[in-house]
């Protein structure tokens, strides 16, 4: 059920702070283990960032494909830096997710004989991603979960709610504190509140992709990663009122979609990783002096991609007839919250699923559409773990600590300064100069992903570094990690 929050204290068997996929799906699988759930979700149901995802499920479906080519594909993207381990665990279960969320009602596209319609996105070598409505994926998804948490008499929502602070009490965390007072009692607190990627002035996301969720963690002790890696998608909309930063999803380029520079002339391989194709857009307009290379979808039939064929078309481009203009913008952090293959961070009774995490799965570089994939993995995952592990009852605050977490100051968002400088600075190239200058921001988030990308002294993946431009073997699945106490360390993850 849904209804607005009430400045109460409300206990629960599971709390999980963010409604999009990940959130989604981790409340809807710990009500079918008949844990009782508080959902907080800032904004109304079916609105979250989620909602927007054009991408798909990567999964191993097809008798062409395999496990092996999956990891293979993951690990090659990732360069060097993918956790095996997780990225063995989303492989095998990528399959079992999209299943359950057929039955659990979702759609997903299919050819005429009712077999699942597999497309082919950049660093993939196999058809493997299944969408459900074309590029209307994320929509689908969202609407008919958030449907069923809605329904569901196990799952409360708090909706237009948003986390203040994390209860930690006794070495575990207990709970969390709402902006309007409500704190819910739970001894396990799954954070999926979204990426980072709207700090940066030009994005791809919406403006609440501010990882509240990793300052959410960080100040309740949990250790955090892989910060300095942030992937820009090579094709977001620029130049057209109304849509900028609109992302054309990758599997347009998948059905046949070329890039094309001022002179008309295709200067990449279109369907290679994410940062390969962003940083030669980024040089290409470096040489030119222009600001967007030409996108031309115009033999994409567009019945497959209706979504954004209309979105253009609203805005007054239509991709039918002529090139659409696009350049890089910030997309996905490939770090967060280090978890565990639980989805268990470093502090006892919190975790982290979705785009707040870090298994180590994405690597350097997130392969496409294993995003979606690793919100259902794992959050089924952590939602497991919970039940099994967590002590019940939930232990409630007594009236003084009530009084001191409801005093506890809530994370604020980026500033537009910040946002450019983040943008300047911790953009598709860095130096150490710019990078110094971030890390004295105002903002902490922004200080301590320039202190990552300090430490990282060499490029690779979405980190690119114009002062070290090669990439260090000796640092292969090797991790920036921050702790609690803002202490930087590495990490092998195996």
């Amino acid at each position: 059920m849904s209804r607005t929050p009430t400045g109460a204290l409300e206990e629960a068997d599971v709390a999980v702070v963010g409604a999009g996929a990940a959130g989604l799906y981790a409340a809807l699988c710990a009500a079918r283990s008949r844990a009782r759930v508080v959902l907080i979700s800032a904004t109304p149901l079916a609105q979250t960032a989620s909602y927007w995802a054009q991408g798909g499920l990567a999964a191993a479906l097809s008798e062409e494909d395999s496990f092996e080519l999956h990891l293979r594909d993951t690990e090659v993207a990732g360069r060097g830096l993918v956790r095996r381990s997780a990225a063995e665990v989303l492989v095998h279960e990528a399959p079992t997710a999209v299943a359950d969320l057929q039955s659990l009602g979702v759609r997903f596209d299919a050819d005429r004989f009712g077999r699942l319609a597999l497309g082919l996105e950049g660093g993939h070598s196999i058809r493997r991603v299944v969408h459900a409505g074309g590029s209307a994926t994320g929509r689908r998804v969202v609407r008919q979960l958030s449907a069923l948490a809605a329904e569901d008499p196990m799952v409360t929502v708090l909706e237009s709610s948003r986390a203040q602070g994390l209860w930690n009490a006794r070495g575990r965390c207990r709970g969390v504190v709402c902006h309007d007072g409500t704190v819910i009692s739970a001894p396990a607190v799954v954070i999926a509140t979204g990426g980072t990627a709207a700090m940066w002035a030009r994005t791809t996301n919406p403006p609440g992709s501010q990882g509240i969720g990793l300052l959410l963690a960080h100040a309740a002790g949990a250790v955090l990663a892989d910060l300095e890696l942030m992937q820009f998608h090579p094709t977001a909309v620029i130049g057209v009122p109304g849509r900028e930063g609109f992302l054309v999803t990758e599997a347009i380029r998948g059905e046949g979609a070329t890039l094309h520079d001022s002179e008309g002339n295709r200067f990449v391989d279109e369907l290679a990783p994410r940062d390969e194709v962003s940083l030669a857009i980024q040089m290409r307009l470096r040489e030119t002096g222009e600001r967007s290379v030409g996108l031309d979808m115009r033999a994409v039939d567009p019945a497959h991609f209706p979504n954004v064929v209309s979105a253009l078309r609203e805005a007054g481009l239509d991709p039918m007839r002529e090139l659409v203009p696009v350049a890089p913008a910030a997309h996905y952090m490939m770090g967060g919250i280090v978890t565990d293959l639980s989805a268990c961070s470093s502090v006892p009774g919190l975790y982290a699923v979705g785009e707040s995490s870090c298994t180590g799965l994405h690597g350097a570089n997130r392969l496409a559409s294993n995003s979606l994939s690793e919100c259902f993995v794992f959050a089924r995952r952590a939602v497991e773990h919970a039940v099994s592990n967590s002590p019940r009852p939930p232990q409630a605050p007594g009236e003084q600590e009530l009084a001191m977490l409801r005093a506890m100051p809530a994370p604020l968002p980026a500033t537009a300064a910040t946002r450019d400088a983040l943008w300047q600075r911790a953009g598709i190239t860095r130096t150490r100069e710019g990078l110094e200058e971030l890390a004295q921001d105002p903002h902490p988030l922004a200080r301590l992903l320039a202190l990552s990308a300090l430490t990282r002294r060499e490029s690779r993946g979405a980190h690119l570094r114009e002062d070290f431009p090669e990439r260090d073997p000796s640092l292969d699945h090797h991790h920036v990690t921050i702790g609690g106490d803002a202490q930087i360390s590495w990490q092998s993850w195996t």
